[in-house]
């Protein structure tokens, strides 16, 4: 498996990885599918910010963007990470978000978010094991398939004060 920045080529890789969770899972409380010019114009957006995992093809990707609006958040970032079925379980997920964390300390962020659905409990614990600790739940803030779904919201301070 190989780790690398992301490029536009690899948009229609990502987006059949995103539209798969966005369409099949609770782990995401969005039903509107991403497309390949949206996810090639946030790979342009977001450069050292965007990474795939390579083995037989693009098998997962992270990225990172900011966590809400205003100079107060500059320093905090949300990240997502979707790895398809041949990574899981490789050490792709944790070389995927080594590399986010590092790349977000490089930029002066201090501290990821990772907001997860309750409906996803494995995510929830992938984080924990990379030291992200659960800061905050949601009860009942998401809706999709005619359920409601909690937020799990989790932090991982990246760099010193």
């Amino acid at each position: 498996m190989k780790i690398r920045a992301a490029h536009p080529a690899d948009a229609g890789d990502i987006a059949a990885l995103w539209n798969a969770m966005i369409r099949d899972t609770d782990a995401t409380f969005t039903t509107q599918e991403k497309t390949i010019k949206g996810i090639s114009a946030m790979i342009a957006e977001r450069q050292g910010a965007f990474w795939v995992v390579e083995a037989g093809g693009v098998n997962g990707f992270v990225t990172y963007g900011p966590f809400r609006n205003g100079p107060g958040y500059a320093a905090t970032v949300e990240h997502t990470i979707i790895l398809g079925q041949q990574a899981q379980g490789r050490g792709a997920g944790r070389g995927l978000m080594r590399q986010a964390i590092a790349g977000a300390r490089a930029q002066g962020h201090h501290v990821m978010v990772a907001a997860i659905s309750g409906a996803n409990p494995g995510a929830v614990a992938f984080h924990g094991k990379l030291g992200f600790t659960t800061v905050g739940q949601m009860p009942q803030v998401g809706r999709k398939g005619g359920k409601w779904l909690d937020l799990i919201l989790m932090q991982k301070i990246i760099s010193g004060p």
